[in-house]
């Protein structure tokens, strides 16, 4: 969180990642507008493995007890239910690869949001979800979370496809204020597992102090 947003407290549906002193390393590489791509991906790819790892201690757990090669009983957990991913095209599909490495063979699902040049407000263009998705968890991949609004259309999505609300986990490297609260007004049983909370939006609606656009740094289409 950077010092303009020490004063803000996120809603209780926001996991912010702790801010060790490793992630603030890691994100300082990947808003420093003159790394290199490479890197950039390199560095991005890392957060996002974090971001993974920290979305799955807030799936449900049974108990299990195994027998270790000692013979002896040990009690543990296991998930209960089945994931899948549902990346919002196209910089969401940068976040596909870390979950494909933590989660074998999880199913990962695609949609399309873009603003219509009309209205001005996002609009569905394209979606292709596992057949089962109504009965599973469904961890919604976008690295930014600015105004909210395609957030907020692609759950609508899932939810109009029979996912429940409360089953559905957002994971994104950088959020803001207006967004998060955008998106916790409208759907409250949703939860926001974020890196890092910048401290808004400026008048062009872009994260400040923010990364740039993350699709185009990611996929080298930037420059």
């Amino acid at each position: 969180m950077s010092l303009a947003t020490q004063s803000y407290n996120p809603p209780s549906q926001v996991v912010q990642l702790p801010q060790t002193q490793q992630l603030k390393a890691l994100m300082t590489i990947i808003r420093d507008q003159n790394t290199k791509r490479a890197d950039f991906v390199f560095y991005a790819d890392r957060i996002i493995r974090i971001l993974v790892e920290e979305v799955l201690n807030h799936l449900p757990v049974v108990p299990r007890t195994i027998t270790t090669p000692t013979g002896e009983d040990y009690h543990g957990v296991e998930f209960q239910g089945h994931i899948c991913g549902v990346s919002i095209m196209r910089a969401g599909e940068s976040m596909e690869q870390a979950l494909r490495e933590v989660c074998r063979s999880v199913r990962i699902g695609k949609i399309l949001i873009q603003r219509d040049e009309e209205t001005a407000l996002p609009k569905l263009y394209y979606l292709k979800f596992p057949p089962d998705i109504a009965s599973r968890f469904v961890l919604l991949l976008d690295p930014a979370l600015a105004t909210g609004g395609s957030a907020i259309k692609a759950i609508e999505t899932l939810i109009d496809h029979g996912v429940p609300e409360e089953k559905i986990l957002f994971l994104n490297l950088l959020s803001c204020p207006e967004g998060i609260a955008a998106l916790v007004t409208r759907y409250p049983a949703i939860k926001i597992i974020t890196a890092e909370i910048d401290h808004g939006l400026n008048g062009k609606k872009y994260i400040i102090p923010g990364l740039g656009d993350f699709g185009c740094r990611y996929f080298g289409t930037d420059k």
